[in-house]
């Protein structure tokens, strides 16, 4: 509590006209610190379809109804998974050393004893693209790119698709492997994983990242002009019917007739870290926002909250949402997934006719140095199935992202990287929008 206090103080030196929070509003900054450090200490890493998640479910579950949430339910449902196996890479020659490898989820397989092939590598996702067809055949791929930190992660579309299709681009072309520079901004010798995917008709080869600095170390070994040999050992396995769910609960609305407001996160997160950033952190803003909104006086729509299950291998926890619910109405659907930085932005998707709900909100962040985007808000993987189904309005409360990218899907991902400050101001922020969308008595709709 005193640390949280300290936090509020801070806020209102640095943010002028904001009060430090009274003791009753400060109490939802501890229901989100005690969210983000449970689940990452008392469950921990929780790989989709894995054991792990199905404590997550019942751990989430028992939380929620804690809480005060009503009508709290897991919603499973089946999914295909990844089950890590052993990684490891080394360069066999000119210059023996072993790499620091991930495998990518849905990587294909290799024997216990592993490959080895002659590297062969692009600087660029275009570079692999125009290479010749059949011109990798028996060979290995490594694929490398230049991201950068961007505050709004930006580069994360352009450069994360050196991950989502390279490995299956190589296999198109002949290759028995292939290696990507991870798709981070650290330099910490920490590879990165995520999924990557297969184009219909190409059997899927072995797919791993390594570190940042071993992506360099290759690319000076390149340099020297000596053909590298490399041995790749990546024996996790793609598997079918894994059991994964989703938990969601309710603080009921005064009016039932109201269609809800609906918050997202992921429950699910990848096994080398304890998934805090991504994404305990956005379970537990969202869970402590909705408390903090109808702290005094119940709102007059009901806020349902999300957490899904098995968003990092394929969103599929919003899909089952989307198909088990799709037939409710929904007034307005938000997320968050992007980390436990400070909101910096809000982007929306109203439609003109809730122009003035809109500046509402606008006006009300600003004391938290909170800024209009005038890009259009599309909510996130979790909620994007039912936004998309039933066409709601969004609200984005975009989070800094200059750091996510040093820490995202690798070992680093783990409570200390929570900054405590950091994750009261999103709870403030998320509380501000709550307190209006849901105490909003007319109709909800997104442009266009």
């Amino acid at each position: 509590m005193k640390s949280i206090l300290c936090s509020a103080a801070l806020l209102a030196a640095l943010v002028p006209g904001v009060a430090i929070a009274a003791p009753e509003a400060v109490s939802a900054q501890d229901v989100a610190w005690d969210i983000v450090s449970g689940l990452t200490t008392e469950v921990g890493q929780r790989l989709a379809g894995s054991e792990a998640e199905e404590r997550a479910r019942a751990w989430g579950a028992e939380k929620l109804k804690t809480l005060g949430f009503r009508n709290v339910a897991v919603e499973p449902f089946i999914m295909r998974g990844y089950v890590r196996g052993t990684d490891t890479a080394r360069i066999v020659s000119p210059a023996p050393q072993s790499l620091a490898v991930t495998a990518l989820g849905y990587s294909g397989t290799t024997p216990a004893k592993g490959i080895e092939g002659e590297l062969v590598y692009f600087a660029s996702l275009d570079a692999l693209k125009a290479a010749p067809a059949g011109s990798l055949a028996g060979k290995i791929a490594f694929v490398d790119h230049a991201m950068r930190a961007a505050q709004d992660g930006a580069g994360y579309g352009p450069y994360g698709n050196v991950r989502r299709q390279g490995p299956s681009i190589a296999a198109s072309k002949g290759a028995i492997g292939a290696i990507i520079r991870s798709a981070g901004t650290d330099s910490h010798r920490n590879p990165h994983t995520g999924v990557t995917t297969w184009a219909k008709g190409v059997a899927p080869i072995p797919a791993g990242a390594v570190s940042l600095p071993d992506a360099q170390q290759i690319a000076r070994l390149v340099s020297l002009g000596k053909p590298i040999r490399i041995a790749l050992t990546l024996t996790g396995r793609t598997t079918d019917n894994l059991p994964s769910g989703n938990v969601i609960g309710e603080l009921p609305g005064r009016d039932p007739s109201l269609p809800p407001i609906l918050v997202g996160c992921h429950l699910d997160s990848w096994d080398l870290g304890t998934g805090a950033i991504d994404d305990a952190a956005g379970c537990a803003i969202i869970t402590a926002a909705a408390l903090r909104a109808q702290q005094g006086d119940q709102t007059l729509r009901t806020i349902r909250v999300l957490w899904a299950g098995s968003e990092e291998v394929g969103g599929f926890g919003g899909e089952a949402y989307a198909k088990a619910h799709g037939g409710e109405p929904h007034a307005l659907a938000m997320e968050s997934d992007f980390g436990a930085d400070r909101v910096w932005r809000v982007q929306s998707k109203l439609a003109p006719a809730n122009k003035a709900l809109g500046d509402r909100i606008v006006a009300a962040l600003n004391p938290l140095g909170i800024v209009f985007g005038a890009g259009e808000a599309d909510g996130g993987t979790d909620v994007g199935f039912i936004i998309e189904k039933q066409k709601l309005a969004v609200i984005d409360l975009n989070q800094d992202g200059t750091r996510y990218f040093d820490l995202h899907h690798t070992p680093d991902d783990t409570l200390d990287k929570v900054d405590p400050v950091a994750l009261a101001q999103n709870v403030d922020a998320w509380a501000v929008v709550l307190g209006i969308v849901a105490n909003e008595p007319g109709r909800i709709e997104p442009t266009g």
